[in-house]
């Protein structure tokens, strides 16, 4: 495939990105649970999730109150060097498409160094990189991901109409999320569920609207904590029996509960 000259590099390899985290971990979620990998956080979000009594998006520095960007891409690449047995990056957020030029560059390293890239997006925006991703992890965002006017967020600001409509802006963005899923080379569906029958619904309705076969589908359970997860947990799992979809626990949380970096 020929390499479309019009999309963004990083200029200057030393220059302080959108990046606030950068770490080896094991995969805590989805089909690839378990491998050793290289994180990749950006920070900025297009979403405002916060999932009831679910809880607020579980990296909401990274959206709700983003942090500022700490890293260089040769910061990466310095990491990458320490740990050369590692052959695969996760890149998350927040709202890793709202940086084009830090997945195209991915993209070339990933392609050079012979690395396989996943990009984990609620899908708000098709970003067609250089290099096709090896895999989309993308997890759609329902209404109950929607936060209720008058609680406070993890800073204590107080949730107004203006910040619902930013959550809402680029939710459910159907023809990114098409374009996003036929041009990169795989994919796995992983929506949130915090056990309710109308957010099955409109997973199922979703399911429906792009396609996807259930062996795609990883659903996991709402919640920030291990303790909220795993009080979820089994409900989720019954559902996935029933219905025919994969079940990803939140291999991470369970471990370390809330603590950054894992």
């Amino acid at each position: 495939m020929p390499l479309i000259q019009n999309n963004p590099r990083i200029k200057n390899l030393d220059k302080i990105l959108p990046i606030i985290e950068m770490y080896p971990c094991l995969q805590g979620e989805g089909q690839f649970e378990g491998r050793p990998i290289f994180a990749l956080r950006t920070t900025g979000c297009t979403h405002r999730c916060h999932f009831g009594a679910g809880g607020w998006c579980d990296t909401w520095y990274s959206s709700i109150h983003a942090d500022k960007g700490k890293y260089t891409f040769n910061d990466f690449v310095r990491l990458t060097e320490q740990y050369p047995h590692i052959k695969e990056i996760m890149v998350t957020g927040g709202s890793p498409t709202m940086h084009p030029a830090i997945l195209n560059e991915l993209s070339h390293f990933a392609h050079q160094h012979k690395i396989f890239v996943t990009l984990e997006t609620e899908g708000s925006h098709f970003i067609e990189t250089d290099y096709p991703l090896d895999f989309i992890s993308l997890s759609p965002k329902f209404s109950n991901s929607t936060p209720k006017l008058g609680i406070k967020t993890p800073l204590e600001k107080v949730v107004d109409d203006k910040f619902i409509q930013q959550h809402h802006k680029y939710r459910l963005n159907h023809d990114a999320i098409s374009k996003m899923l036929a041009y990169h080379l795989d994919y796995q569906i992983k929506p949130v569920w915090d056990g309710s029958e109308k957010t099955l619904s409109e997973i199922k309705k979703f399911l429906f609207q792009h396609k996807i076969p259930n062996h795609k589908v990883y659903v996991m359970p709402a919640g920030q904590t291990r303790e909220q997860l795993i009080a979820l947990y089994p409900k989720v799992m019954d559902m996935c029996l029933q219905e025919g979809f994969n079940f990803t626990g939140r291999t991470h949380i369970i471990a370390f509960d809330d603590k950054r970096e894992v």
